[in-house]
């Protein structure tokens, strides 16, 4: 999926959040993060499908971190949401999605605020697969197989 938005500033609390999970960060992805985010501004709603989520527990805070992986610029990096984001109630709206990385985006490639910033994320569908088997005579339908593809 490709989600294309604007650059915008944040509220300026970012780095004290990202050093908070930076240690937890580093564990389950083996990136080392920049200090800050990149927060772009879509068109519409976004909720994010996490790939991972950092628990309270394990930095300190009062609820989760989702995580969601992406690409930008050809570079990894990760969608962070705090929970009350998600669910609406936070300091920014469904439409403000924040980029955290090994690299400081807004120095690397000169990125102002209204720039366009387009962004690749992956979604994985789970389809299941059934073999169905029919017995003419009693008319019954027996399950052989059912498994992920």
């Amino acid at each position: 999926m490709i989600l294309q938005g604007k650059a915008t500033s944040g509220i300026g609390i970012a780095k004290m959040w990202v050093s908070k999970i930076e240690n937890i960060f580093k564990e389950k992805t083996g990136m080392s993060v920049f200090h800050g985010t990149l927060n772009i501004k879509l068109s519409f709603n976004y909720k994010i499908q996490p790939d991972f989520i950092i628990l309270p527990k394990e930095y300190g805070g009062t609820q989760n971190v989702l995580v969601k992986q992406c690409k930008i610029f050809g570079n990894t990096a990760y969608i962070v949401r705090a929970e009350k984001n998600q669910n609406g109630t936070g300091d920014y709206d469904l439409q403000t999605i924040e980029i955290i990385s090994d690299i400081n985006f807004r120095s690397k490639y000169g990125i102002k605020d209204n720039d366009d910033i387009t962004l690749e994320v992956w979604t994985f569908l789970v389809l299941k697969i059934i073999s169905l088997a029919y017995n003419s005579k009693s008319k019954e339908i027996k399950e052989l197989y059912v498994g992920d593809i």
